[in-house]
């Protein structure tokens, strides 16, 4: 049986991929898709992240394809309904970059709360801006809002905990009753209400219809005055000119953002010149230890599949 992976993996678990299928690892076909649709006609199992459009088109030129597997948990450029007709198993990463994405969104949300390390230049110089960088915040007795109380939300108000931070949480697939709340010791909240009680905000949702600028300008505008908004999970759950506009007038301390409406980041961008941003190219859930996890797993899953088809 034939597996193509079209974008980055790690290389151990490609090579137990090789001891037992035929294997083509050709991350470069993720920018050339014509080259990926004819790559895909004689695959057994697709292996992607995100940026491989696994839609309609690609389906129908891939008539063998047993299983997708991806390298992450967010399943927006797979076509499920189409997987689903074709008895195509879809195999995600679920929790294996957990762990990453939470120490991103309190690696950040730290940084951005003490607003001090910008100042590498200037202090090799010879200035000393000590007066202006004084003023920096604690996390402890903040409050962190977690929008989305999955694995990755769950893991981060863990984490949050630790820091005394006071933990509240929005989610509209999980009832106030559900014991996750009571376990992260969190206090469930409706959306509106936990963007006027909390100092930082970490978005942790899929990109669906209902969930697209679900940070618009208005419930941007019903953040607390001086909080921060982390988003890790798609970009367009965020309105980036909003978010860029409330920076640009001082409305939030700051923001950091991971993932974009459009991705690279196009040139021309309103959070171009936006202040206290902290924007990175999609790399939350990336770390060694992170891509080990999850490319072991989506191998093993792969394997599973292929395996169960063919008895």
């Amino acid at each position: 049986m034939r597996v193509l992976i079209s974008e980055f993996m790690d290389a151990p678990a490609v090579d137990a991929l090789r001891q037992r299928f035929d294997v083509r690892y050709a991350p470069e076909l993720v920018e050339q898709r014509a080259a990926l649709l004819e790559a895909a006609a004689d695959a057994d199992a697709l292996i992607v992240r995100n940026r491989s459009q696994v839609n309609a088109e690609l389906l129908a030129a891939a008539p063998r394809l047993i299983a997708v597997g991806r390298l992450g948990v967010g399943l927006d450029n797979i076509d499920l309904a189409g997987c689903e007709a074709r008895g195509i198993k879809v195999i995600p990463a679920t929790g294996a970059n957990a762990r990453a994405v939470a120490e991103y969104v309190i690696g950040t949300m730290l940084s951005l709360l003490r607003g001090a390390y910008a100042s590498t230049a200037d202090v090799a110089a010879g200035a000393w801006p000590r007066t202006a960088l004084s003023q920096g915040l604690e996390a402890h007795g903040r409050t962190l809002g977690v929008v989305g109380f999955g694995g990755i939300g769950r893991l981060a108000a863990q984490l949050a905990r630790g820091l005394g931070m006071r933990i509240v949480g929005s989610d509209a697939a999980l009832p106030s009753a559900h014991p996750a709340w009571q376990e992260a010791g969190a206090e469930p909240l409706a959306l509106d209400e936990l963007l006027g009680q909390a100092d930082v905000v970490t978005l942790h949702v899929p990109l669906t219809p209902e969930t697209r600028h679900l940070l618009d300008a208005a419930r941007i505008e019903r953040m607390r005055p001086g909080a921060i908004l982390i988003n890790t999970s798609r970009g367009g759950i965020v309105d980036e000119a909003a978010l860029a506009a409330a920076l640009r007038a001082g409305r939030l301390r700051g923001a950091a953002l991971d993932v974009f409406e459009q991705e690279p980041l196009p040139a021309g961008s309103p959070l171009a010149d936006a202040p206290n941003l902290i924007l990175t190219p999609h790399i939350a859930g990336l770390t060694q230890e992170a891509n080990t996890r999850v490319s072991d797993m989506v191998a093993a899953g792969v394997t599973m599949a292929l395996d169960a088809r063919a008895r």
